[in-house]
C-alpha cells in the first residue's frame, strides 16, 4: 500500500510540472482545441501556477493522508481514499479554476467525474458489505456479491489451511485492502475463488468435485467456529 501511495503521489507532482505555458498549446486538455481568439482570452500563466500548486498539493496530500489512514485506521479504508480522494480533488479543481480557464470540455470532465465519483462510491459499499456464509441442510450458501450456492454432493473436501496461495493477479472481482472477492489466478496457473471479508487466519477450503477451490474467510465470525458447524451438517 505504501508504494501504490508514493507511486501516485509522484505522478500528480509530476503532473504539475509537465505542463508549461510553451507546451499548453499540446498538453492542456480543452486549451489545445481553442483557436487563437479564444486562447488569449485564457490568463494561461496564472493559470498554469495553480494548475502546479494544486497538483503539488494533491501530491502530498494524497501521500500524507494516506500514511495516516493506513497506520491509525487500516487499508481497507485507504483503499477508498486512493479511489475517491483524487476524484474529489479534481472535481473541486476544475470547479476553482474557472475564473482562469472556462473551457466547456472541463465543465464537462467535472461531471464526468462526478457521475465516475457515485459509480465507485456505490461499488465500494456493495462489496464492503460481508459476505456471509450460510448452512442449509444440504448445501453451504455465500449470501453476498460474487456469492454462490454449493451443494454438499459437489463438494470434495472442506479443511481449515493457514495460507492461500500466491496471487499473481485477479481475473475477475474486487479487491480493497484485506478483502478479496472473486476470481485469481495464483503463481501456479490455477484460478481459485477467493472470498475473503477480512485476512482471518485459518481460512475455510472448499475444494469441488471438479477440482475448482473456494478460500473464505469470515469478518465477525471465527473461521474455526464456522468449520466445525459445517463439519456436522453432511451428518444429519
Amino acid at each position: 500500500m505504501m508504494y501504490t501511495l508514493i507511486g501516485m503521489s509522484l505522478l500528480f507532482i509530476a503532473i504539475g510540472f509537465i505542463v508549461t505555458e510553451n507546451n499548453a498549446k499540446y498538453l492542456l486538455a480543452g486549451y489545445n482545441n481553442m483557436n487563437d481568439e479564444e486562447k488569449k482570452k485564457v490568463d494561461l500563466k496564472t493559470y498554469i501556477t495553480y494548475f502546479r500548486k494544486f497538483h503539488v498539493f494533491l501530491g502530498f496530500s494524497f501521500f500524507v493522508i494516506g500514511m495516516l489512514v493506513t497506520y491509525f485506521i487500516d487499508e481497507n479504508v485507504t483503499s477508498i481514499f486512493i479511489a475517491v480522494y483524487p476524484i474529489v480533488a479534481y472535481i473541486y479543481f476544475i470547479a476553482t479554476s474557472t475564473k482562469y480557464f472556462n473551457a466547456k470540455k472541463n465543465k464537462f470532465g467535472a461531471y464526468l467525474l462526478a457521475v465516475v465519483l457515485i459509480f465507485i462510491v456505490v461499488i465500494f459499499i456493495r462489496d464492503y458489505k460481508e459476505t456471509k456464509l450460510i448452512l442449509n441442510s444440504n448445501s453451504i450458501e455465500f449470501q453476498g456479491n460474487y456469492g454462490e450456492i454449493v451443494p454438499f454432493s459437489t463438494i470434495k473436501s472442506i479443511q481449515l489451511v493457514h495460507e492461500k496461495p500466491k496471487i499473481i493477479r485477479r481475473t475477475k472481482g474486487f479487491s480493497a485492502g484485506t478483502i478479496k472477492k472473486g476470481y485469481y489466478k495464483t503463481d501456479k496457473g490455477e484460478v481459485v475463488k477467493l472470498i475473503l471479508n477480512a485476512e482471518n487466519k485459518p481460512y475455510i477450503l472448499i475444494t469441488k468435485s471438479d477440482g475448482k477451490k473456494i478460500y473464505y474467510a469470515a469478518k465477525e465470525e471465527s473461521n474455526e467456529k464456522l468449520f466445525e458447524q459445517i463439519k456436522t451438517i453432511p451428518a444429519k
